[in-house]
């Protein structure tokens, strides 16, 4: 390649690179979960057979079903228009991973395994809005 052609792809890839950073920059993580309905979701487990019902605000909730304190370290691992999967610690409590995959806005499938508090878990399930919280 000449010394003018590479000038030019390097002028090319920069100009590419200074529109491209900025429109991915503008989305918000995690947008999916902001546009799930707000109030009380009702979760039915696959295997275990048990419901959570979770009172949902932001979305953000389904993220840590099994460590439900402030304060842990996440890591946004996926985040596409209907599937996002979140990593996350939490200091002296363990960590989990979790996916979440939209179907509708009332309706999402769930996949969440990690450890708390010294025991793994694994859980799947599909979870439902119900209305208000």
């Amino acid at each position: 390649m000449s010394k003018g052609r590479k000038v030019r792809f390097a002028s090319v890839a920069a100009a590419f690179l200074a529109v491209a950073v900025p429109a991915a920059a503008q989305a918000p993580e995690l947008a999916m979960l902001d546009n799930l309905n707000r109030g009380n979701w009702d979760l039915r487990m696959r295997g275990e057979g048990g419901n959570m019902s979770i009172c949902v605000r932001t979305g953000r909730e389904l993220i840590q079903l099994r460590h439900t304190q402030s304060g842990c370290s996440r890591y946004v691992v996926q985040d596409d228009p209907n599937e996002v999967t979140v990593q996350y610690t939490c200091r002296g409590d363990g960590y989990g991973r979790t996916t979440i995959r939209r179907e509708g806005n009332g309706l999402v499938q769930v996949r969440s395994q990690g450890i708390q508090g010294g025991t793994p878990f694994s859980l799947q399930g599909e979870a439902r809005h119900t209305g208000g919280c």
